[in-house]
């Protein structure tokens, strides 16, 4: 299960520098790689930031466009170290990692400018050193880029510009209709519920998210029936998640705010809306029978934090980039559209978890889209398809993927 080897892939991490013996430690699995050191910094008119490993692992150098990136995938690795400050520099404006899948570390490095990243891989004592150098593209010396931005490798080690096309591994998404049941979620001045919307279009991304290739989506609930608030994390861990997306359609007092939101989990809510959509949402366990377990066992405080916080990192990477995607297809989305606050429901220490608000019921040009198949068709897609770039670095073909099933 993918929850299990993320967790287990943070303990072996943990262990590993309490025992101080990182690069000898024989307990480690054989494909198993930790980084140790994440050492950045400024060079001659860019970046470079050194990596360093127990052990020789897969490693891939890609850009990613609007906006510029410059992105490094790890295979097989756990990172052991923070790495959450930049040095001055004239090309990296900001840096994000976190683990995007049980197996693959990433970091993303946002650019300021166009410029070319280049790896090199050496081997130094027992361990591997990983060295990317982002530089001014057409520099002496660079390679040509091409478009804005370029990734390459040093000769040996080519990186393909796009995401590499390497054989994927089965993508698993977990859609949490929100409410059910008893809990009718929020409910239009026109009698319109929630509940109903949600299952609607759940379903639908989850028939559109299944026409690409090796994507299983699955649903918390496929009926109209009440799942409590902590079982919906369950489930996904339980199918081993790589994303779990719980959808809703809120109700609120303020009539004439509409528009798509997209939230993450955090301990403090960003704004006093927010604040407010997780205490809606937060009370659907009112619904629960007498006695539901509504407490998470305890875990060791510090595996936990640390696998919440590379859990929380590529949450908030995918909802900076959905926000991104709606927009971009023409989604109406609120002032402010990416927030957050302490959704229970997004609670999961090691599934990247991010609920869409996709419309207030509140507002009736919202719940006029809302009720329209074409609309809803329209948000699934660009949901789908943000997924799908997110985790593959590039738009697949639903369409061919389709008749390949058929």
């Amino acid at each position: 299960m993918i929850a299990d080897r993320r967790l287990a892939a943070v303990i072996s991490a943990l262990l590993l520098m309490l025992a101080g013996a990182l690069a000898v430690c024989p307990a480690r699995a054989a494909d198993e790689r930790v980084i140790t050191q994440i050492e950045p910094a400024a060079s001659e008119g860019g970046l470079k930031v050194r990596f360093t490993l127990t052990g020789k692992a897969v490693v891939r150098s890609f850009a990613l466009k609007n906006p510029d990136r410059i992105a490094v995938d790890f295979d097989n690795a756990v990172p052991a170290v923070p790495f959450d400050a930049l040095p001055d520099n004239p090309l990296v404006e900001t840096v994000r990692h976190g683990l995007v899948t049980a197996d693959r570390y990433r970091v993303i490095f946002r650019l300021k400018a166009p410029a070319v990243g280049t790896l090199t891989e050496t081997s130094e004592g027992g361990t591997e050193i990983v060295e990317l150098t982002i530089g001014e593209a057409g520099g002496i010396g660079a390679p040509a880029p091409t478009g804005p931005v370029a990734a390459t490798r040093k000769p040996g080690t080519e990186a393909s510009l796009a995401h590499p096309k390497a054989a994927e591994r089965r993508l698993v998404i977990v859609i949490d209709p929100g409410h059910g049941g008893e809990d009718k979620g929020a409910v239009s001045p026109s009698g319109t519920m929630e509940k109903t919307i949600n299952l609607e279009s759940a379903r639908m991304l989850r028939d559109i998210l299944e026409t690409y290739p090796d994507v299983d989506a699955e649903l918390t609930r496929d009926d109209d029936s009440f799942v409590p608030l902590d079982a919906r994390a369950a489930i996904a861990r339980k199918h081993g998640a790589d994303l779990f997306l719980s959808i809703h359609a809120d109700s609120i007092h303020l009539k004439f705010l509409r528009g798509a939101t997209v939230y993450t989990l955090s301990d403090d809510a960003s704004d006093e809306l927010a604040s407010q959509i997780a205490a809606n949402e937060n009370a659907a366990d009112r619904f629960a029978p007498e006695g539901f377990e509504r407490n998470s066992p305890e875990v060791f405080d510090i595996l936990l934090d640390l696998t919440r916080r590379e859990t929380v990192s590529f949450s908030e990477h995918f909802a900076a980039a959905l926000v991104t995607d709606l927009s971009r297809r023409k989604i109406d989305l609120i002032n402010r559209p990416k927030r957050s606050a302490g959704f229970r429901v997004l609670k999961s220490p090691d599934v990247p978890s991010v609920l869409v608000e996709m419309g207030f019921l509140s507002n009736s040009d919202d719940e006029k889209l809302l009720k329209n198949d074409d609309w809803r068709r329209k948000i699934s897609r660009a949901i789908a398809e943000s997924i799908i770039q997110f985790f593959r670095g590039g738009k697949a073909d639903a369409l061919k993927a389709a008749e390949t099933k058929n």
